[in-house]
Parts: structure tokens; C-alpha cells; sequence
């Protein structure tokens, strides 16, 4: 299983010198498995570059023979601009008999994708979704399923934030990733939701919400974020042998992400096995299953 982050900010994108090591695409993460179509976990600004990527598979430009229009699926963990803006700029669906199956959580105001469709059309944007020539498939997800797409056993369940929120396990390959981008930490910091721990419980990667230092907690308890402190915290409760902080705060430059991850690095007990990094645009993880 290969993991590739194209967008790992909250809140919203942002540019500059200071966000080049790891950049400033929000929520927008790739998972590849063998035979199977594409995964896609959020669909942050980081889905235009991970279009690009897709595309020149299916460009009659790249080096070996197109291979027809995309098919893709999509887990959504909800619908916060930072991990839905990506949508109308995903350019596999410019085109004709392209297919992206979008799963995701429940919502009050309707049907998953009426409620995206009101934010892809004008005034907000220049063409309404239905005008996309790739077809978009939405798929509704209460917080308790168990699905297999392609050769992946997915486990969804919702987890502490604003709105309905989903967070992922997903299997496949002999190796397990759980993503839990947005996780609301309870004030305590200590307490972990039996879903989260199901989710995460021995898991070979979770890359979790690490989005503020422990002074900002202090004033933004109620924002619906993590501390990386906290992500330590719950990576260690669940077992779980490999943490990547995510999320990460438009406000904090690369030097501040250092930081944050120096710390989080002191929070490991000496005996734990528990690696620790920040998730950066552009880089890639593989999981290979551990011989018995």
C-alpha cells in the first residue's frame, strides 16, 4: 500500500516561503493499492494536483497507452470548504465517462450530493456540478459501516468534531491506515472515544488531526482540533506503530511545524516503539505487510 499526501493544512490553503517544506493544500490524501482504482481521502485543494497526477494515465501525452477515462473512490469524512473545495477543480472529470464514487457522511439537509451540488454552482461557481462531463456517484454513510471497495475492508465510523464527521480504517495489502484528519479532543486530553480506539487499534499508520500546541488548545477547545500532544496520546492507547501529524494550521510556518513535531517527539515514552513524523505535500509513505 502507497500513501501520498497532496494536501495536509486545515482550515484553509495558504502560500508562501514559509509553507514550502510542507505545504499549503488542504485535506487530500492517496492511497494506492495493487489492481485496485484509486482511493482518494478528502477532497481538500490538494485533489487538483492529485488530478494531474491521475491524468497523464489517461492522456493520449503519456509515455505508455491511455487507459480510457478514470474510475476512482472517494472517502469524505465531511463537509468543512477545507476538505471539499477540490471538487470542481478535480480535472479527471472534464472527462466523458469518467466515474468518481464519493462515500460519505449523512446529511441533515438531504442527500450527500444535493448538499455538495448547492456549493458548485453559481454565483459560487461558474457551472453547476451536473455539468461535469465525468459522473459523479454519492454514497451516504451513517458512522457504522463496513464496506469493501476493490480488495480494501473499510471500517467508517463517526468520531468528535462539528458536524458529522467520519473517520476511516481501511485494510488492505496485509497493512491498515486510519485517517482521523478533523478529531475534536476532549478538554481533558486524556479521555479517547471507544469509536476512535476501534478505528485505530494496532494500526501500521494513523495520520490524525495534530493541529494545535497545547497553549492555542487553550483558548480553541471548542474548535473541533487536536494537539499533537493528544494525537501521541491516542496513537499510544490504540497501539499503534506509526503516527503522522496532520491538519496542519495555515498559521504555523514550516519552522513552527518543527516545533510541533519536536514536541510530540518528547510526549513518546522512552520505551515505545511509536514513530512520529508531520505529514508534508508531496512525500509518500509504504506499507509492507510485516512477515510472521
Amino acid at each position: 500500500m502507497r500513501i501520498t499526501y497532496f494536501g495536509v493544512r486545515g482550515s484553509c490553503p495558504c502560500s508562501s516561503d514559509h509553507h514550502r517544506r510542507y505545504g499549503g493544500n488542504t485535506s487530500c490524501v492517496l492511497i494506492e493499492v495493487e489492481g485496485d482504482a484509486p482511493l482518494v481521502i478528502d477532497l481538500g485543494t490538494g485533489l487538483r494536483a492529485l488530478g494531474e497526477y491521475l491524468q497523464p494515465r489517461q492522456s493520449q501525452f503519456a509515455d505508455q497507452e491511455p487507459t480510457g477515462p478514470l474510475r476512482a473512490n472517494a472517502l469524505l469524512s465531511h463537509l468543512h470548504y477545507d476538505h471539499v473545495l477540490g471538487l470542481p477543480f478535480f480535472t479527471p472529470m472534464r472527462d466523458p465517462g469518467a466515474v468518481f464514487d464519493i462515500y460519505g457522511p449523512t446529511q441533515q439537509d438531504g442527500p450527500l450530493g444535493e448538499v455538495l451540488a448547492s456549493l458548485v454552482k453559481p454565483p459560487f461557481f461558474p457551472i453547476h456540478m451536473a455539468e461535469f462531463r465525468g459522473e459523479l456517484r454519492f454514497h451516504d454513510l451513517s458512522g457504522a459501516e463496513e464496506l469493501v471497495i476493490g480488495t480494501a475492508r473499510v471500517t467508517v465510523r463517526s468520531i468528535p468534531h462539528i458536524g458529522h464527521t467520519l473517520g476511516f480504517r481501511i485494510e488492505a495489502d496485509g497493512v491498515t491506515v486510519v485517517y482521523m484528519s478533523d478529531h475534536q479532543a476532549p478538554l481533558d486530553r486524556r479521555t479517547v472515544d471507544d469509536r476512535v480506539l476501534e478505528l485505530c487499534r494496532g494500526a501500521d499508520l494513523l495520520i490524525h488531526d495534530g493541529q494545535y500546541t497545547d497553549a492555542e488548545f487553550a483558548t480553541l477547545s471548542d474548535f473541533g482540533h487536536s494537539t499533537a500532544a493528544y494525537a501521541v496520546h491516542v496513537a499510544e492507547r490504540a497501539g499503534v506503530h506509526r503516527l503522522s501529524l496532520f491538519h496542519h494550521d495555515p498559521a504555523h510556518t514550516d519552522d513552527d511545524i518543527d516545533l510541533i513535531l519536536a514536541h510530540a517527539l518528547r510526549c513518546v515514552p522512552v520505551s515505545s516503539g511509536l514513530e512520529v513524523t508531520a505529514a508534508s505535500e508531496g512525500s509518500s509513505i509504504e506499507l509492507v505487510k510485516t512477515p510472521s
